[in-house]
């Protein structure tokens, strides 16, 4: 049976993880032209792809004909095989991506993750063992309905290589299907981003929802990191940060 129209989502937050996308979909919640889950984070295009269309669809079908549906799961910039399948999907898809400074990301979900119990490794020690955790999950993931644990939870240097990430939608996507945006200015310029994304997604104006905290902000502990680890990481992160800069403008203080 075929799938009635309008019951896709036509715009993707696809990430990054600790990047600000709870927040966003916080604040498009409370737009009367938009509709996503309750349950934020589907991973239709990395997790659950094996259970098809019809699966995906049955996720919006409260949506009201005339709202835009949308879906925000921040490992779809990460995974390496949602891109081809969104593309063939939604080709039309409006994509949204929230940018924050690679080190900070970094740190972030570490600390996320010892948090919420899936890491047991000190810092430093994690991050040299990230290689060889992730050193199957290409091929582990190639299987459709697949999982990785550590690809997931145990990818702080990778998750933050955003030029890697961004080239694999770019070679599926027009440039103009692409929003790009900092998350500090998510964080402290609410009202900007707001505006930018209203414009993107063609939504009536309407004010900055007031109150919208930035969510899942942690609990501060990447402020006891070491500054010669924080330079260390920016050293094996900087051609993020240079390609970032030098194709799309985009710059983090060093400050």
């Amino acid at each position: 049976m075929p799938l009635p129209a309008g019951c896709l989502p036509q715009f993707l937050g696809l990430g990054v993880q600790k990047g600000g996308t709870t927040t966003l979909q916080r604040l498009l919640e409370q737009h009367p032209q938009v509709w996503l889950p309750p349950d934020k984070e589907l991973h239709f295009f990395s997790l659950h792809y094996a259970r098809g269309e019809r699966w995906y669809a049955d996720r919006f079908a409260e949506a009201a004909p005339d709202q835009c549906c949308g879906d925000i799961t921040p490992y779809y910039i990460f995974h390496p095989y949602a891109p081809q399948r969104i593309a063939e999907l939604l080709p039309d898809a409006r994509l949204i991506v929230l940018l924050r400074d690679p080190v900070e990301r970094c740190l972030s979900q570490y600390f996320h993750s010892c948090r919420l119990g899936l890491e047991h490794l000190g810092l430093e020690e994690a991050l040299a063992s990230e290689q060889d955790r992730l050193l199957a999950a290409g091929l582990k993931l190639a299987e459709l309905g697949a999982t990785h644990r550590s690809h997931q939870e145990h990818s702080y240097l990778a998750r933050s290589r955003y030029e890697q990430q961004l080239a694999r939608y770019e070679r599926r996507f027009s440039k103009n299907q692409l929003l790009l945006l900092k998350s500090e200015d998510l964080f402290e310029r609410q009202a900007v981003v707001w505006q930018r994304v209203l414009n993107f997604l063609e939504l009536d104006p309407l004010p900055c929802p007031e109150g919208t905290t930035p969510a899942n902000a942690g609990r501060g502990e990447s402020a006891d990191v070491p500054e010669t680890l924080r330079l260390r990481l920016r050293e094996l992160l900087q051609s993020t940060y240079r390609v970032m800069e030098k194709r799309y403008g985009i710059t983090w203080s060093t400050s």
